[in-house]
């Protein structure tokens, strides 16, 4: 008794390190994503005393149109800034960012810059290879104080819940500096991804296994068994449709998995469904041949 107490225990202490290594793994990823995302990084700042500097933030990849929104806030450095704590510019200047079209911004002095909505088109990738698209984007930035061309440095973060947007180089070139990044998925939207290809597998091959048994086994229609292979055939359906960043229909996911899972789960059916009827009128034929002569037999002797 005392050794089935100690080898009960050594199994609880298993299943609760376990459970702990696999939950602070989880909250390790989850950590190192949200401080990877919430970092800024500073591209291109200039040397001049006098500069404007853009804090990009990225927000709203739309990977089916094929574009990404950039939020552009300003800010003055030097004596382009009439009250640095508040941002105010001491002057007008005007803003120019060149992407999918021509965006100007015209700051009024004494006031800080309004947000400005930039529209950037994405390029070199394709939608249908989720979750493994990727893209790239380029922006060009320029300013003008009058007739005088201003310096402009940038400083870039991502709040794409979906994507991940990484600038790979900044640089100025003839008084415009220009942004090249490039556009990924997030680590928690290809974990899900892959956890939904596994789980389609899983669910497939469960069903069709199912079906095996019940077709060698000369089963007939076994309704707790057909409802549970029809209820995973529209449950796929469910789970394919709420992948992260809404893929288009017939995209890598669906090949690899979905298309396969859901004929995989229709024709196990299928084929229960009608060995089950077969075998279903064969006994009914059996008990109704039987059934005449049983009741002959019993039948009592007339007088």
């Amino acid at each position: 008794m005392s050794l089935r107490r100690r080898l009960a225990g050594s199994r609880f202490t298993l299943v609760a390190v376990l459970l702990a290594v696999l939950v602070g793994t989880g909250i390790g990823l989850y950590l190192n994503e949200r401080n990877t995302r919430q970092q800024t990084r500073e591209l291109a700042v200039p040397a001049a005393r006098d500069w404007v500097e853009l804090d990009i933030t990225s927000q709203d990849v739309d990977a089916a149109a094929q574009q990404l929104n950039l939020y552009v806030v300003p800010v003055p450095h030097g004596r382009l800034a009439a009250d640095p704590e508040t941002g105010a510019f001491a002057r007008e200047v005007e803003i120019t960012v060149e992407s999918a079209k021509t965006t100007v911004l015209r700051t009024t002095p004494g006031r800080a810059a309004a947000p400005l909505l930039v529209q950037a088109n994405l390029y070199d990738g394709t939608v249908t290879d989720y979750p493994f698209d990727r893209y790239g984007v380029q922006a060009a930035f320029s300013a003008k104080d009058g007739a005088r061309s201003v310096p402009v440095g940038l400083v870039f973060g991502d709040a794409d819940a979906f994507f991940l947007v990484r600038p790979t180089s900044g640089f100025t070139d003839s008084g415009t500096t220009l942004m090249e990044a490039r556009v990924t998925r997030t680590r928690s939207t290809f974990i899900l991804a892959w956890f939904m290809i596994a789980a389609m597998w899983a669910l497939a091959l469960a069903v069709l296994a199912g079906a095996e048994v019940l077709y060698r086994g000369g089963q007939g229609l076994v309704w707790p068994s057909l409802g549970w292979m029809a209820a995973t055939l529209f449950a796929l359906v469910g789970m394919r449709n709420a992948a992260p960043g809404a893929p288009p229909i017939g995209s890598l996911i669906d090949y690899v998995a979905f298309f396969w899972a859901e004929a995989i789960i229709a024709a196990g059916l299928t084929v229960t469904v009608v060995a089950g009827t077969r075998v279903e009128h064969r006994t009914r034929a059996a008990a109704a041949a039987a059934s005449p002569a049983s009741e002959v037999r019993a039948a009592p002797a007339d007088p």
